[in-house]
């Protein structure tokens, strides 16, 4: 890998292996949606759950995007810019539902995550902006979690764990950094703004170092 691919691998597929296998604990032929999966956590997320035997589905705010989310993963993907596309995640996945929500979004995404999942299912908060409005018993009847995941408060040795399993990612090669926006250092500031007031993200943003 170029020093490019390397600077997107750390906090996208570290958060994600630990999403996945930590917090959700996943097992091969459970479903997976990743909710907002064009970034590079969400990209990452859909490799790994590919590469450990997942039935993966994921979501995009462009064509473009969808378009990436299945190169890298997915089954299955959908427009969370239509009105209608939690209709069709359900009519997609059946009766049972989704076994796993791994949610990028959740201030806006929660209340849908729940209304999709399966008995037992789990929704595993990478990412929030702010408050919603759930109705508690949704996770009653389906006996569902939330689960929130925090990168830093992993062990030193479980960082060691997903280092030893991304590092053999990369030696079978499922593990492919997807490059998105490029900023020289100068542009930092900008760089942050484009991601806080930007409508979605293709890949992992990097810096570069002239």
């Amino acid at each position: 890998m170029d020093f490019k691919q390397g600077a997107a691998i750390g906090i996208p597929y570290f958060t994600a292996y630990r999403a996945l296998m930590h917090s959700a604990r996943v097992k091969a032929g459970e479903s997976v949606l990743v909710h907002g999966a064009s970034g590079g956590v969400g990209l990452a997320a859909c490799q790994i759950a590919r590469a450990h035997g997942l039935k993966v589905l994921g979501t995009a705010g462009t064509e473009e995007g969808q378009n990436i989310v299945l190169k890298n993963g997915a089954h299955q993907a959908f427009n969370h810019r239509e009105v209608n596309y939690v209709d069709k995640i359900k009519k997609y996945v059946g009766e049972k539902g989704i076994d796993v929500v791994i949610e990028m979004l959740a201030n806006v995404n929660l209340s849908k995550d729940l209304s999709l999942l399966s008995c037992g299912g789990r929704v595993i908060i990478v990412g929030s902006r702010g408050p919603i409005e759930i109705v508690p018993r949704e996770t009653m009847v389906k006996e569902s979690s939330i689960i929130g995941v925090s990168l830093y408060s992993s062990t030193k040795e479980e960082f060691q764990q997903y280092a030893a399993a991304l590092h053999a990612g990369m030696e079978i090669g499922w593990l492919k950094p997807v490059i998105g926006s490029q900023y020289p250092l100068e542009k930092v500031a900008q760089a942050h703004e484009n991601i806080i007031y930007g409508s979605g993200t293709t890949g992992k943003m990097i810096l570069l170092l002239q």
